[in-house]
C-alpha cells in the first residue's frame, strides 16, 4: 500500500506533563510544526478532573494532527500568570509558536472534540496533503511518458481514498496513454456514483471517446489531401479533424472543425459542433486551444 503520510505519533507523544522549564521546547517549539494544545489545571480542581481526560481523548483520536501539554498550575506558575489564566481549567491552542484560541472552564464532550479538531486543522491534513502530492508524482509521470508507473501510483491513491475524482481520471488517462482504451473505459464505468459526473471524469469520458474515433481514422496526408481536392467533402474535413487530434494535432483540428461549422454547421445534426464539444471537455478548460476555440465558436453562432 502507498505510504501517503506520517505514521502516527505513539499515544506517548500526544500528551505529556510539561513544566515551566520545558515550556518553550514542549509548546512554543513544538507548535511550529504541529499544533499544541495547553491543559492548565490542578490536583484539588472538580473540572480539571473532566476535562482532563476527555481533551486527551480527542487529542488522541486526531491521531497525532494535535499535542498535548499539560501544566499544573500549583507547581508551574510562569506560564500561567504570563497567559493571565485566573480560572483552571483554562486552555490555550498555540500554533507557530503563538497562541491561537483558548476556553476557560469544562465543555461537553462534542465541544472538546470540535475544539481539537479545529486547532488540527490549523495544520491541514497531513493526509490529504500526501495524496495530492501523490496525484501530482503520477501526474508528471504521465507527462513524461512513464504511463504504466503513473497508473500503478493512480491505483495506490484509489487504494486510500476509493472515491478520489482526480486518480480516478488519471488512471483512465494512464490506461489510454498505453492504448489500452477497453480498460480504461472499465475503470471509468467503474467509478463510484458520487464522482460520476465530477469534471475530472467526464473530461476522462470525452477522451474515450476520442480514442475510439482515432482509432478508426485515416492517414492525416491522404485526408488532407482529399479536403484540398474537395473543400466541400465534409466527411473528408471531419475525420481529418479527428485525424489530426489523434496525432497530437488539437489545435488543426479544432480549426478544420471551425472551418466544417462555417460552411455547414447542421452537416450531420451538427456534428462538428458536438466534435469540438467533445474536445473541448477533453481538454483543460484553462488550455487556451479551448478558450480560442470556445470563443471562435461562440462568435459564429451568435454572428
Amino acid at each position: 500500500m502507498l505510504e501517503l503520510g506520517e505514521a502516527t505519533p505513539p499515544t506517548g507523544d500526544l500528551v505529556i506533563d510539561g513544566t515551566d522549564a520545558s515550556f518553550a521546547q514542549d509548546v512554543i517549539e513544538a507548535s511550529q510544526t504541529v499544533p499544541v494544545i495547553v491543559d492548565f489545571w490542578a490536583q484539588w480542581c472538580g473540572p480539571c478532573k473532566t476535562l482532563g481526560p476527555a481533551l486527551e481523548a480527542a487529542v488522541t483520536k486526531a491521531g497525532g494532527r494535535v499535542k498535548m501539554v499539560k501544566i499544573d498550575v500549583d507547581a508551574h506558575q510562569a506560564y500561567a500568570a504570563q497567559l493571565q489564566v485566573q480560572s483552571i481549567p483554562t486552555v490555550y491552542a498555540f500554533y507557530q509558536g503563538r497562541p491561537v484560541d483558548a476556553f476557560q472552564g469544562a465543555l461537553p464532550p462534542s465541544e472538546i472534540e470540535a475544539f481539537v479538531k479545529k486547532v488540527a486543522d490549523l495544520a491541514g491534513d497531513p493526509a490529504a496533503e500526501g495524496l495530492e502530492a501523490a496525484i501530482e508524482a503520477a501526474e508528471q509521470m504521465l507527462d513524461e511518458g512513464a504511463a504504466a508507473d503513473a497508473a500503478e501510483t493512480f491505483a495506490a491513491i484509489l487504494q486510500e481514498e476509493p472515491a478520489n475524482a482526480p486518480a480516478y481520471a488519471g488512471l483512465v488517462r494512464a490506461y489510454l496513454a498505453l492504448d489500452d482504451v477497453d480498460q480504461a473505459e472499465a475503470i471509468l464505468n467503474g467509478a463510484p456514483a458520487e464522482i460520476s459526473t465530477d469534471p475530472a471524469l467526464e473530461s476522462a469520458h470525452a477522451q474515450i471517446m476520442l480514442a475510439r474515433e482515432a482509432a478508426n481514422a485515416g492517414p492525416v496526408a491522404e485526408l488532407q489531401a482529399a479536403v484540398e481536392a474537395e473543400p466541400d467533402n465534409h466527411q473528408a474535413r471531419f475525420d481529418l479533424a479527428t485525424a489530426l487530434h489523434a496525432n497530437g494535432q488539437a489545435e488543426e483540428a479544432v480549426d478544420m472543425l471551425l472551418e466544417l461549422f462555417r460552411r455547414d454547421r447542421d452537416w450531420n445534426d451538427g456534428a462538428a459542433k458536438t466534435q469540438l464539444f467533445t474536445i473541448f471537455d477533453a481538454h483543460e478548460a484553462k488550455d487556451p486551444i479551448v478558450l480560442n476555440g470556445r470563443r471562435k465558436l461562440s462568435s459564429m453562432i451568435f454572428a
